[in-house]
């Protein structure tokens, strides 16, 4: 983080200050807004990008582990929300995108952990985005697909990238550039990427779930 928040100066002559936190900590978001009013921060943009591969809901028998999942994908992002929009509110200004994932947009069998949690933060942000638009405050849910970051650095992760075609792959810059488009335009979800905005309307299909379950693919 420090080298990146080096480059960003050095390149684009702005400050950067980095802010750390345990998001799967109960009072992480109110610690953040603690933090950035101290240092007479006004928060304009807030992504939540927080997120990691998790356990097992069912044969993992570690529910603190569990628990401390469901926070960081789930509640940190509501706590996240409820701390920064009202300033926003209060400006008649502000932009939040929830990152999200094509897994929370359609159900696909043996996750039970990771797509579910990224259904909530697609639910959480269109409602907030309903409530709030006319206020001069976005919410989005950006929904990306296989995307070139460190989240597949895992040995599971990393065989399962190795094991799949490359095309199906994006890069970050692209999410992140259609992501934050799509925000400014006031969309309440967007998928990244032309192969998943095509293939996810049609993967949520029953006829082709059908069909495909009758080729073996289990989704």
């Amino acid at each position: 983080m420090e080298a990146l928040a080096a480059e960003l100066r050095a390149t684009h002559a702005v400050t950067v200050d980095i802010l750390t936190a345990d998001m799967s900590a109960p009072g992480a978001p109110a610690d953040l807004i603690s933090q950035t009013r101290d240092m007479d921060l006004e928060v304009d943009y807030l992504i939540n990008n927080a997120g990691s591969e998790g356990p097992d809901l069912i044969r993992s028998r570690d529910w603190p582990r569990q628990d401390a999942y469901l926070r960081l994908m789930m509640t940190s992002v509501a706590g996240m929300c409820h701390e920064f929009i009202p300033g926003m509110l209060k400006r008649s200004y502000g932009r939040v995108l929830n990152v999200a994932s094509v897994a929370g947009r359609m159900t696909v069998g043996g996750d039970y952990s990771y797509g579910p949690t990224k259904a909530y933060l697609i639910a959480l942000s269109k409602a907030l985005a309903s409530a709030y638009k006319d206020q001069g405050v976005h919410v989005m849910a950006l929904c990306p697909g296989f995307t070139h970051t460190d989240f597949h650095a895992s040995d599971k992760l990393t065989d399962m990238k190795r094991a799949t075609p490359g095309f199906i792959w994006y890069d970050a810059d692209v999410v992140i550039r259609e992501g934050l488009a799509a925000l400014e335009k006031g969309r309440d979800e967007y998928t990244s990427g032309r192969l998943y905005r095509f293939l996810v309307p049609v993967l949520r299909q029953r006829w082709t779930r059908s069909l495909l379950t009758l080729l073996g693919v289990k989704l």
